[in-house]
């Protein structure tokens, strides 16, 4: 069965498997601001943070994105990516407008491969677009904590976050 959560209040379907804690992390390729390919999940020796949302031009993205971009600022051996639908020439406008260096901004535009991590929208007004989630995936690549944000316009629990990934690094 399809996981689901809400778009203020309404239930919309997710597309893809339902992934827990301790399952191997799908490799996925995703194309970053600079029109470059980015593997991420997979095992790749560092702790990666997968945030995926739904548009960057909306004021939660652009809220959550300039906040794990001051957070993981200071933190070591993790690779950060944001992951949404937009196109890499909006994203690129988007980090420059916002300095966003401490985070990788990439798109699922090409390949649709976060459909693997089962966060693609299905249903309603946000078909085709990413729901609000967090994936932290272990060096050996298996995925150590997920949090899948109910209520697709409200913020995830960053305190959450980086505990797990101060535990991991």
């Amino acid at each position: 069965m399809a996981q689901t959560v809400t778009l203020k209040g309404n239930t919309v379907s997710l597309v893809g498997p339902v992934l827990n804690v301790g399952d191997r992390a799908p490799e996925a390729i995703v194309v970053t601001k600079d029109l470059q390919e980015k593997a991420i999940g997979g095992a790749k020796g560092t702790v990666q943070v997968i945030i995926t949302v739904p548009s960057l031009d909306t004021p939660v993205c652009e809220t959550e994105t300039k906040k794990f971009n001051e957070i993981m600022a200071g933190m070591e051996g993790v690779d950060v990516t944001v992951v949404s639908m937009d196109l890499p020439f909006a994203q690129k406008r988007f980090c420059e407008s916002f300095n966003i260096q401490n985070v990788t901004v990439a798109s699922d535009f090409r390949y649709r491969d976060m459909e693997k991590y089962g966060v693609l929208i299905g249903e309603g007004a946000l078909k085709g677009l990413l729901a609000r989630a967090v994936f932290i995936v272990d060096k050996e690549g298996k995925i150590a904590y997920i949090q899948l944000v109910p209520e697709i316009t409200q913020e995830p629990n960053y305190d959450e976050v980086v505990n797990k990934v101060k535990e991991l690094v």
